[in-house]
């Protein structure tokens, strides 16, 4: 049995002092201010000096460790302490190659995939407490309103899908009902004004001018890379 230990860190890498020091006005205010969340980065530290952690790579295992609370990519908060894992040494370096096979760094997405659901997953497997909600809650908050913005858009494609299969069966209605009436003279008080063929033309044009469809819908990609650490098996103390 061991401690297993969360290193939480202010995202300070975006190479800007400026935005550097607007992402930690941002964590104090949400995090400290009123324990809303903030943009963290977390590693976890089980057996060893070392904590691990998940970034973006274009090859290989986005499975990394680093001395604990020494990431020089980030600013250190602070530590949480999750719990005692009952694995042995043995069974926790067979899961982190498990998660290195399973987490490749090309995988790598901000909202859906980013390093604190990496720890997330390993403390599941270690059998202890899952990451404090307010660690994650922008990510989570961010891939539900995409979803939500994906959802959306589907549905008002589908909704014009259907107004205009819709209308190309009224038309044909329309188009039946002149052709029925052509057989027959039109009486002497219509005078053409108001018959089926002359609602079929109008509803053709309306149905030919009216019902194109809406350019394509466009996506922003959010990216984020990280700077890999050496990869180094665990070590009892």
């Amino acid at each position: 049995m061991t401690e297993v230990v969360l290193h939480i860190y202010d995202v300070t890498n975006s190479g800007s002092d400026k935005t550097n020091n607007t992402i930690v006005q941002i964590n104090k205010f949400f995090k400290d201010g009123i324990g809303l969340g903030g943009i963290f980065h977390s590693a976890v530290q089980v057996y060893g000096d070392d904590e691990w952690s998940f970034g973006f790579c274009e090859q290989g295992t986005g499975v990394f460790s680093c001395p604990a609370g020494k990431n020089p990519m980030y600013s250190y908060r602070e530590c949480i302490v999750l719990g005692n894992t009952n694995h042995s040494i043995f069974k926790v370096n067979q899961i982190l190659r498990e998660l290195s096979r399973e987490w490749p760094g090309h995988s790598y997405d901000l909202l859906s995939k980013n390093c604190n659901h990496f720890c997330d997953e390993l403390c599941e497997r270690l059998g202890v407490q899952k990451l404090p909600g307010w660690v994650n809650r922008f990510a989570h908050a961010g891939d539900a309103a995409v979803e939500i913005a994906g959802t959306t858009a589907f549905r008002l494609r589908q909704a014009k899908t259907e107004i205009v299969t819709a209308s190309k069966v009224a038309y044909r209605f329309f188009a039946g009902v002149a052709s029925n009436n052509s057989a027959s003279p039109d009486s002497p008080g219509n005078s053409g004004r108001g018959t089926p063929r002359f609602q079929a033309n109008w509803f053709k044009n309306f149905i030919t001018t009216g019902a194109k469809p809406s350019g394509s819908d466009s996506e922003e990609v959010l990216g984020h890379q990280q700077q890999h650490g050496t990869e180094t098996p665990l070590r009892q103390n």
